[in-house]
């Protein structure tokens, strides 16, 4: 197949193109103006819609990743407009392109986040769960009816929206790793809010399986099949790194240290399950949190 990728030097991204290339598909890689020049490479900038050049005319998929960090930095008024603006705009305007190619894509693959329920305690959430409220609810809403354009031309669009993506070599994970290997571990909060995470290669095989897979579209939760609560992710990390984890963070501590965000990322609670990958025969690599965090961390 011929795929087009945008955020493709992210984490999942960059994995994405390697492991596509790998199978023989050719990816275009869709990146900033500013990027540095590869072989199928299209320069465009998403707050504009402006393509260097022209759009190919054979891509068969499209997989956006594309929007500014949630953790980089405090959730400052200014910080959480480029948040949503990142997402809402460009992914607006890349369907708006999409909707007048000659040749359209099969399918449109938009990342999104489980951010979308909210804070809805020990609930169990599908696919069908309505939306909930705060800062990220309203940008996963708003980033999601971003791709009407391209719906609207026919193309299938496909919501993933994403848990926590673990891996070693970035995101939360590898951020938790020095304090947790320090013995500084420790819950978050009460410890009881749910965190539904996904292993890194499970997300990326969940991507490949919904562009293959024409039957899904629409909302598509990409989680491991059993969450659990930060308690229990704590007590996990720990035993698999074989470190004490008793220094928890109040709640207070973490806004001032990370302001705003700490609320919708570390103590908002979302228990999410795969109700449509496990429908379509989607099998997982990692079904627990313990197995895949000794295979990822090389624990025995």
């Amino acid at each position: 197949m011929n795929i087009m990728i945008t955020g493709s030097h992210g984490l999942m991204g960059n994995r994405l193109v390697a492991d596509s290339r790998q199978a023989g598909h050719t990816v275009y890689r869709l990146v900033r103006q500013s990027a540095r020049k590869e072989p199928q490479q299209i320069a465009w900038d998403p707050t504009t819609g402006q393509v260097a050049g022209s759009w190919p005319d054979d891509v068969d998929a499209v997989v956006h990743f594309a929007g500014a960090s949630i953790a980089a930095g405090r959730w400052t008024n200014a910080r959480m407009a480029v948040i949503r603006d990142s997402r809402v705009v460009g992914t607006r305007l890349l369907s708006e392109a999409i909707a007048g190619w000659q040749h359209k894509p099969e399918v449109l693959i938009c990342a999104s986040a489980i951010g979308y329920y909210g804070d809805r305690g020990a609930e169990e959430l599908t696919e069908t769960s309505d939306p909930g409220s705060g800062f990220l609810a309203d940008v996963c809403q708003q980033w999601e009816a971003a791709t009407q354009a391209a719906e609207d031309a026919g193309v299938r669009v496909v919501h993933l929206r994403f848990g926590m993506v673990l891996s070693p070599d970035g995101g939360a994970l590898q951020k938790m790793l020095l304090p947790f290997k320090l013995g500084l571990g420790g819950v978050v909060g009460n410890g009881r809010q749910y965190w539904s995470s996904v292993f890194l290669d499970d997300a990326l095989a969940a991507v490949n399986h919904v562009r293959d897979t024409p039957e899904l579209r629409g909302p598509v939760n990409v989680v491991g099949p059993q969450p659990v609560t930060n308690r229990e992710f704590t007590k996990i990390l720990g035993r698999v790194l074989r470190r004490p984890t008793v220094i928890p963070m109040p709640r207070i501590i973490g806004r001032l240290v990370l302001g705003k965000m700490v609320d919708d990322l570390m103590i908002a609670s979302a228990r999410v399950l795969p109700h449509k990958l496990a429908g379509t025969g989607f099998g997982f690599q990692f079904e627990d949190l313990e197995s895949g965090l000794r295979a990822i961390l090389g624990s025995k």
